[in-house]
């Protein structure tokens, strides 16, 4: 049984692996909710929501754990509203954010009964032009800032995809003029793993400026990107001066605007990155000329993070974790280059040997795959020091369950 804490032990996820096989996601509830406190903590001083950004990690179970919180939910497509509801949430507390969407989905997720946020100018005139003023919609502006630890997740700058441009303002106000539409939220998200305040400063200054068009606003949004620490020392946003410098803010607009507003947020990996954990099994040391390969049960199917984003993961060996530090380059056994880690230090690894990777409860599991026809891994939940099957691992038969084999002749 691990201790009370928000850190697994090694001994507790070694006995996690031999129990339920590796590769294994391993998810820690009591650090959800510690995140979770801590964000509420830091913004007492004003009237702010949190909506968890389901598209870090999925899991019914996680789901329902985080809605037990109190949380509410943010979304990204109507499967993620579906499972939103299916685990519990009221429609008012689930927030859909899509991109590059048809309508018909935009209407689907109106029927639900959620919060539809609209990021771009033909949607707007599209559900204006067909409903009007009668279901109120948030927008979300692109307010041109760059910001977040890589290009690939910065998501307000002049170039992204995401949100309506602050320059585009005339046009929007023509469309809600004309249709009547009934605007109760503005909503920005510039980028993940943002640590510098400033950013997030700058950014509430931008939407207080686009506040003062329209009259009907219930709130503002100004996303997510809370950086965490990925290992000793790393930097992560100060979540506690954030909390300060932005309710001083925003308590000032409140009292110029005419009604009082709320701030929401959007975290995803501040939540649950930190809880969970990618445990793998040794299958090769592999020595070469240059380098000293630890290659494991793994590979970028699973855990596509270090080559997608060249993340950081903490990497140690959980079942020799007082050995001799050697230098390894830790890898994985698919047919592609998945190098997880280059040149890293790690007590002395065996064949067999169960590795952990830290900092993999988000963006592990949800962007994982079937390459090479490889089975996608189990999750296991800790709640309470008790571990939790929340998923088998795949089958041959969950591979082949869509395929449709037909007759083939020469």
């Amino acid at each position: 049984m691990p201790k009370q804490s928000d850190v697994l032990s090694a001994d507790f996820l070694v006995k996690i692996a031999e129990e339920f096989g590796t590769p294994v996601y391993v998810y820690h509830a009591e650090k959800i909710k510690i995140q979770y406190e801590k964000l509420q903590k830091a913004f007492t001083k004003t009237d702010a929501r949190f909506f968890y950004a389901c598209k870090a990690l999925t899991n019914i179970n996680i789901l329902k754990y985080i809605n037990s919180l109190g949380c509410g939910l943010d979304t990204v497509s109507i499967q993620e509203v579906q499972l939103g509801l299916k685990a519990g949430f009221d429609p008012r507390n689930i927030i859909f954010t899509p991109n590059c969407v048809d309508l018909q989905e935009i209407i689907a997720a109106k029927d639900l009964g959620v919060i539809i946020n609209i990021d771009n100018i033909s949607i707007l005139e599209q559900f204006g032009n067909k409903f009007g003023g009668s279901y109120p919609i948030c927008i979300r502006l692109n307010p041109h800032i760059m910001a977040g630890g890589n290009f690939k997740i910065s998501t307000g700058h002049i170039d992204s995809k995401f949100g309506i441009s602050i320059h585009q303002l005339r046009h929007i106000e023509r469309i809600v003029k004309s249709t009547k539409l009934k605007v109760t939220g503005l909503h920005m998200h510039t980028g993940s793993e943002i640590k510098d305040v400033d950013v997030f400063l700058r950014g509430v200054e931008i939407m207080f400026e686009m506040a003062e068009h329209f009259p009907d606003l219930e709130s503002i949004d100004l996303g997510s990107g809370f950086k965490v620490a990925y290992q000793q020392g790393d930097p992560e946003t100060d979540i506690e001066l954030l909390g300060k410098k932005l309710s001083d803010a925003f308590n000032s607009f409140n009292k110029h605007y005419h009604r009082p507003l709320q701030l929401w947020f959007e975290p995803g990996k501040f939540l649950v990155s930190q809880s969970g954990y990618f445990v793998v099994k040794t299958n090769v040391i592999k020595q070469t000329t240059a380098t000293v390969f630890v290659g494991v049960n793994s590979g970028f199917n699973h855990l596509i993070r270090p080559m997608f984003y060249d993340a950081f993961h903490l990497i140690r060996n959980i079942s020799n974790p007082h050995g001799t530090e050697r230098i390894y380059t830790v890898v994985g056994n698919i047919c592609e280059t998945d190098t997880f880690g280059w040149d890293r230090k790690i007590n002395e690894v065996r064949e067999g040997d169960y590795l952990v990777f830290y900092n993999a409860g988000a963006y592990g599991f949800e962007m994982s795959s079937n390459f090479n026809s490889r089975l996608k891994p189990a999750e296991v939940l800790v709640k309470d020091g008790k571990p939790h099957l929340i998923r088998k691992r795949d089958t041959l038969d969950d591979i082949l369950k869509n395929q449709i084999e037909i007759a083939i002749t020469n």
